[in-house]
């Protein structure tokens, strides 16, 4: 069996980074997309290491230019085709409505909504070419309820599956596969610089979230949604 060639973004740290090394101790050849191309290095020597083959590409989501170099060089490594696209990157903040300032909202609609639209775009001719090509969209839970604080984060990532549920409709003549995942609240450094007390021993790993990433890429057509399991 070739190889899955595979493009995720947010992927220096966190749930992308363990999606790599998932897809990676596979075989699978691994374009790992972020902005700070210090922890892509890191990322992409782990890939290697875990028996895959990795490629560090600079990317910022929100900045039309960055992506279509960043998946002009994926498409460079992978000689052309991409199997899978993990929609990943994402931000987070807490901040009550009436402290909403335009740069926050825009901000945390960019890089979750319109960032996975600006990648997709640019990654639907490799992924029509593709074996059995998908696109994960990594969503939350937050796209299915509202939360305090999280006017912003919610509007975003409801977005996301709506976009997934259109997009799927949009493809299905192409055969490209679209599948939307659903974590609970995951321990990553997002929390780090969010106010508030978090239990994040209550939270979902990146590991699990990353398995059920995995599994979306050799799921059947029929597949179209994936939750994340709440930790035992």
């Amino acid at each position: 069996m070739a190889a899955k060639r595979v493009l995720i973004t947010g992927g220096g740290r966190g749930i992308g980074r363990a999606a790599a090394l998932r897809f990676a101790r596979e075989g699978a050849h691994v374009v790992v997309a972020a902005r700070t191309s210090g922890e892509l290095d890191d990322v992409v020597a782990e890939i290697d290491a875990a028996g895959g083959k990795g490629l560090a590409a600079q990317m910022n989501v929100t900045d039309l230019g960055s992506v279509e170099a960043a998946v002009w060089r994926a498409t460079e490594f992978t000689g052309g085709p991409i199997d899978v696209l993990v929609n990943n990157a994402g931000v987070f903040d807490v901040v009550p409505f009436e402290k909403m300032g335009h740069k926050v909202w825009s901000k945390i609609i960019d890089v979750n909504l319109t960032g996975a639209y600006y990648v997709t775009q640019e990654s639907l001719g490799a992924l029509e070419d593709g074996e059995r090509p998908v696109i994960v969209n990594v969503a939350s839970g937050a796209a299915k309820r509202g939360f305090p604080g999280n006017t912003a984060y919610c509007a975003s990532k409801y977005g996301l599956k709506g976009f997934g549920d259109a997009l799927r409709l949009d493809l299905a003549d192409k055969g490209i596969r679209v599948v939307t995942v659903y974590p609970g609240a995951t321990d990553t450094t997002i929390f780090d610089d969010v106010e508030g007390e978090w239990d994040r021993a209550s939270m979902n790993t990146v590991d699990e979230v990353a398995e059920v990433i995995f599994g979306a890429a050799d799921a059947g057509d029929e597949v179209t949604d994936l939750d994340v399991a709440p930790p035992a």
